[in-house]
């Protein structure tokens, strides 16, 4: 009994002084947040009904499955990873996209320096204990030798897209943050003043430093604690620059919202897209490989790249069969589909095919 008291604490206090957690929105916050449609009972909501929880049998069944020493589910070779020299980064006319595995990005557009979240950290948990680490050791370059950043969009507030210790080396090098409803809170208490942070509403649009952004629907949830679930907003980023549409789909199951966002802002250069990290028991809030590829068709890309994979083993497939599945898939609906290395500059008005299957074994 003692024990379990003692554990008990030691959480409680672990979630109350840990800063990683990050801070719920305040209730001035939240007043002007019942105020929206797809806001109810404290909490935000999917503009479709979406199954969210398992119950308890059900997860407990999983533990040792999601558990399972599996050498499928992580590489057994080390991967070919570009590193990036400060010094190619300088401003020049082409408009690139570094990718640095699952969802992070650099994005060059119209001579501004773009981060897509930048969870640069080592475990997306909020403790090394409670996660697994990333694939390879070293990224292709390091915070402190990013140049200036104008601005970083967050696509929502768990722990592989929202990272407090990437933020803290990021802080004082990033004109502004772009955020969803409610995760300016995570980023106050880590000390970004308040100016620095700009949040967003579904279909809200802004102008910064001659891009335009506007943020869009997912199908998802939030919540980085034990008890805060669904208190901010998620969803997805338009990128638009002089003579580049970029979709950003941030983490979500496949929903009419596609074709929405399509039809409203389409057609796309380039939609960087989720795929990876799925299962049959949490479809509705991550897509299966093949839903990716409809997804490009439904936004009207003209090529696609697969994220959320080749950086951390969140569920329980292979780390290779994502990008597997979706190829065939896209293939059937002639889609087109780019997979860069890890790293490596891809030049978006080029004609490149980055086509290299690197995740297979030498």
């Amino acid at each position: 009994m003692g024990l379990i008291v003692f554990l008990v604490l030691s959480i409680g206090l672990f979630v109350n002084i840990s800063p990683q957690f990050g801070s719920n929105p305040s209730k001035e916050k939240q007043a002007v947040f019942k105020k929206l449609p797809h806001y109810s009972d404290g909490k935000f909501q999917n503009l479709i009904p979406t199954e969210m929880s398992m119950d308890f049998g059900k997860s407990l069944r999983l533990l040792p499955e999601f558990f399972k020493d599996d050498p499928s589910r992580q590489p057994d070779f080390e991967l070919p990873i570009k590193k990036v020299d400060s010094l190619e980064l300088v401003k020049s006319p082409v408009n690139k996209l570094i990718w640095f595995g699952h969802s992070a990005f650099l994005l060059q557009l119209d001579g501004k320096n773009i981060l897509l979240d930048p969870m640069f950290g080592d475990v997306p948990a909020p403790h090394p204990w409670l996660g697994n680490e990333r694939f390879f050791d070293e990224l292709p370059i390091e915070i402190e030798q990013l140049p200036t950043i104008d601005m970083v969009l967050f696509s929502h507030d768990h722990y592989d897209h929202l990272d407090y210790e990437s933020v803290i080396r990021l802080k004082s090098k990033t004109k502004r943050f772009f955020v969803p409803l409610g995760v300016g809170s995570h980023l106050e208490s880590w000390g970004i003043p308040s100016e620095n942070i700009q949040e967003m509403d579904w279909w809200d649009e802004t102008n910064f430093e001659n891009i335009q952004l506007a943020f869009a629907p997912s199908r998802h949830f939030s919540g980085r604690g034990l008890t805060n679930r669904f208190s901010t907003l998620w969803g997805s980023w338009v990128i638009k620059g002089e003579n580049e549409n970029i979709y950003f789909s941030g983490d979500g199951g496949y929903g009419p919202h596609f074709k929405e966002i399509g039809e409203k802002y389409g057609p796309f250069n380039l939609a960087l897209l989720e795929c990876g990290q799925y299962n049959e028991n949490w479809k509705e809030i991550h897509m299966m490989p093949e839903e990716t590829a409809q997804a490009g068709v439904d936004i009207g890309a003209e090529q696609i790249m697969p994220i959320h994979w080749g950086a951390f083993r969140l569920a329980m497939h292979s780390w290779t069969e994502p990008v597997d599945r979706l190829l065939i898939k896209a293939d059937e609906l002639g889609v087109k589909v780019q997979t860069p290395l890890i790293g490596e500059f891809f030049d978006i008005q080029g004609e490149k095919l980055y086509d290299q299957k690197w995740w297979i074994k030498p």
